[in-house]
């Protein structure tokens, strides 16, 4: 709690979780009297350097602040994300709501947000940039392996931002990630009125150096 008040009050610039649960910190920055929420919703985005994905940076979210998000909380996590990639100039994001097949399924509901949100984007209501799903994680990563399933989509294989359909999804690949695929990570919270860094207690002391550096450059 202190240190969220000292940067509620502008002693400190910068929150940083240390080796507290997500919870714990969560609770703090939702505080209606010094916490720092700002947005319609707080949410997380962790920004990876993969080696097989050489041709640019990718990002997930929310792989730990919304546990089971509804289309309204969606919205809302990519409204933060996309202010997020923009002050990194990506100009327009092209981002991939993902589930477990490309087809809209009424018995999988994140198949069903991720077609809304699509659309969303293509009417306006989700602006300045670009969004396809759903599409499996190997179509959103690799565009010969949509091409080879007949999808026609541009964000297909050039994805800036994976959505996760939930946390358990978003936690397991953000994991993945890092210890299948040595990806380097620096992951913030978005939706504050101060920057916050926020990874895994098991991350490197190089992530968290870098997860620093990145509020400061978005700040």
């Amino acid at each position: 709690a202190k240190s969220i008040k000292l940067v509620h009050f502008g002693d400190a610039d910068i929150l940083m979780k240390g080796n507290v649960g997500s919870a714990t910190l969560l609770k703090g920055v939702l505080n209606k009297e010094w916490g720092l929420r700002r947005n319609d919703i707080i949410s997380h985005i962790a920004l990876f350097e993969v080696p097989a994905y050489h041709h640019k940076l990718i990002a997930l979210t929310d792989v730990a602040m919304n546990i089971a998000p509804d289309l309204n909380a969606k919205v809302n996590i990519l409204r933060n994300s996309i202010e997020f990639l923009h002050k990194l100039g990506i100009v327009e994001p092209k981002i991939a709501v993902l589930g477990a097949v490309e087809l809209v399924n009424e018995m999988m509901p994140a198949t069903m947000d991720a077609a809304l949100l699509s659309k969303m984007a293509d009417r306006g209501q989700i602006p300045n940039c670009l969004v396809d799903g759903p599409l499996a994680f190997d179509n959103a990563i690799s565009a010969e392996a949509a091409e080879h399933k007949g999808i026609k989509s541009n964000v297909a294989g050039m994805a800036d931002l994976l959505l996760l359909p939930d946390i358990e999804a978003g936690n397991m690949l953000y994991k993945a990630f890092i210890f299948f695929a040595n990806a380097k990570v620096a992951a913030n919270i978005l939706g504050g009125s101060a920057p916050i860094v926020l990874t895994s207690r098991s991350d490197s002391e190089d992530s968290k150096l870098d997860s620093i550096c990145l509020a400061a450059a978005v700040h």
